[in-house]
């Protein structure tokens, strides 16, 4: 199978890292983390050409320090809510070697989640990084009839929302609507930015003598990704599946729902972005059960009997094994300053799925 047209895509990769790529994979497959440099001062501008960056993004990589750093941040994060949210799932997110890039050829839901969690990680790192003074270009969300300089001084300083949007969708870029795996790829990167969005929330604070609230200082601040994390998840369980049409009135490809019962989804024909927060697939899931190209399959992952051991082991069955641990229980603090704890040995079982 050929890899789908990614153009104008996220990032692309390490080369030190990762196996020879495109130049058009998306933020998803890059690796955790990434070697640190040995020279500081010239830390980003290397760490910028390390990655499988395009002429644009890589120039706007360079232009400001914070840039390199935020973008291994968002991947990192992005990476690990992944594995978090699927970590009782049959596919637990496995993005070493070849599963994440063959996952990204098809159209599934778990590609659908990659490319989601992966433009929100985005969108929220960027936004924090503004927030918390590392970005040149960018600082504290500009709230109406607050100054910067007072949202610094009174500790009101509001996650950059306005400039990360910008940012992100500069950063992407624009893609042609024609196809449709690019067209349900940039809806499910959009569901990413919108959820982010969505999910802020205005912080206030008081002053006064003695706590009175004669002044309130007032910003926004962005939902934990860990929340953002769980919807996703919510729409990653209720994704739809959308096969093309050609409106036979202006010889438009457009998105529809692949049950014929359903009705297309809203939005005009010409529109590549159904108005829908709802993720989109375009091809069922492979079950995960054994080791493919997608997946190291569910042989020897552990699970939790009477709750994921029959859906995970896919049928096959569980071994039991017992084993004795000490773990710290019983903690006190104790002045000053320290923690005083016993040694605690019970039995326990692990199970795990049969090959």
């Amino acid at each position: 199978l050929s890899s789908p047209r990614l153009t104008g895509n996220y990032l692309t990769g390490i080369s030190l890292c990762l196996p020879r790529l495109t130049g058009n994979e998306p933020l998803s497959i890059l690796p955790l983390s990434s070697q640190p440099e040995e020279n500081v001062g010239r830390a980003h501008y290397k760490l910028c050409d390390r990655l499988k960056l395009e002429k644009k993004q890589r120039r706007m990589c360079r232009r400001d320090p914070g840039v390199a750093e935020t973008l291994m941040e968002a991947i990192s994060m992005s990476a690990l809510e992944c594995q978090y949210q699927f970590r009782f799932e049959r596919w637990n997110c496995s993005l070493e070697g070849r599963y994440r890039a063959n996952i990204l050829k098809r159209g599934f839901k778990e590609t659908a989640f990659l490319y989601a969690v992966s433009s929100a990680g985005l969108t929220h790192a960027m936004a924090k990084a503004c927030s918390a003074g590392r970005m040149e270009r960018c600082t504290c969300d500009e709230a109406p009839d607050l100054e910067n300089r007072k949202a610094w001084q009174w500790g009101g300083c509001g996650d950059n929302l306005k400039y990360s949007n910008k940012f992100v969708k500069d950063f992407l870029g624009k893609r042609s609507n024609k196809d449709l795996r690019a067209r349900v790829d940039m809806h499910n990167t959009n569901v990413g930015m919108k959820v982010i969005k969505a999910g802020v929330e205005t912080t206030c604070k008081c002053h006064g003598v003695s706590g009175s609230c004669t002044v309130q200082t007032c910003w926004r601040q962005l939902s934990p990704f860990h929340e953002i994390g769980k919807q996703l998840k919510q729409r990653y369980e209720a994704s739809l599946k959308v096969g093309s049409s050609t409106n036979e009135a202006t010889g438009e490809g457009e998105i529809s729902q692949a049950r014929p019962q359903q009705q297309p989804l809203p939005g005009p024909s010409n529109d590549p972005i159904p108005r829908t927060m709802d993720l989109l697939h375009i091809e069922d899931s492979p079950s995960f059960c054994r080791p493919s190209k997608y997946s190291p399959g569910t042989s020897a992952r552990k699970c939790y009997k009477d709750k994921n051991c029959d859906a995970i082991c896919c049928g096959r069955g569980h071994n039991t094994q017992s084993r004795v641990v000490t773990r710290p229980c019983q903690c006190q603090v104790r002045w000053c300053c320290y923690v005083e704890c016993k040694q605690c040995t019970q039995r326990e079982e692990v199970y795990t799925c049969k090959g």
